[in-house]
This record gives structure tokens, sequence and C-alpha cells, in this order.
């Protein structure tokens, strides 16, 4: 797979709770935004994330963002979900 599977077009907003969290970068799990294993073979893993915390997340669904595993509105710019002016 050369690239991540857009997975959603907007990124999925939750008030986590400290922890340990794994996010799917491959764009395959069912369980999005989190790694199901489905990335078998595909040449992407899991972003492991530790919160100390309890904060809210945007976490990156399109799986292109430039600070995974965070959303940082590259969804915007992806075909075909590109803004039409």
């Amino acid at each position: 797979m050369k690239t991540p599977h857009i997975a959603g077009k907007e990124p999925i907003i939750s008030e986590m709770n400290p922890g340990e969290y794994y996010w799917c970068a491959c764009g395959l799990s069912k369980k999005q935004p989190f790694c199901d294993g489905s990335h078998i073979d595909s040449g992407y893993g899991p972003v492991k994330l530790i919160l100390t915390k309890k904060k809210k997340i945007a976490w990156c669904v399109c799986k292109h963002t430039k600070k995974p595993p965070f959303c940082d509105a590259t969804h915007i710019t992806l075909h075909p979900y590109k803004k039409i002016k």
C-alpha cells in the first residue's frame, strides 16, 4: 500500500482519558481512529499516544496529516474532498 486509505473526510473529536492509545495510520481499521490490526502487510503500523491527563483530541481520519495522530486539516486538500469554489 503506497498511501494510507482515507477512512473519513473529517477528524473524530473526542474527550480522552489518561492512558495509552494506538492510532490507526493505514486507514483500514474498522474501529477508527484506533488500530484494530488491519494494517498487517500494509506497510503501516499504529502510532502510540500516551496521555497523562484528560484531553480533547482531534484525531486524523484522512491519514494524511503531517502531525500524526492529530488532525492538521490536510483532509481539506485531498481529492475527492477538495472544496470546489
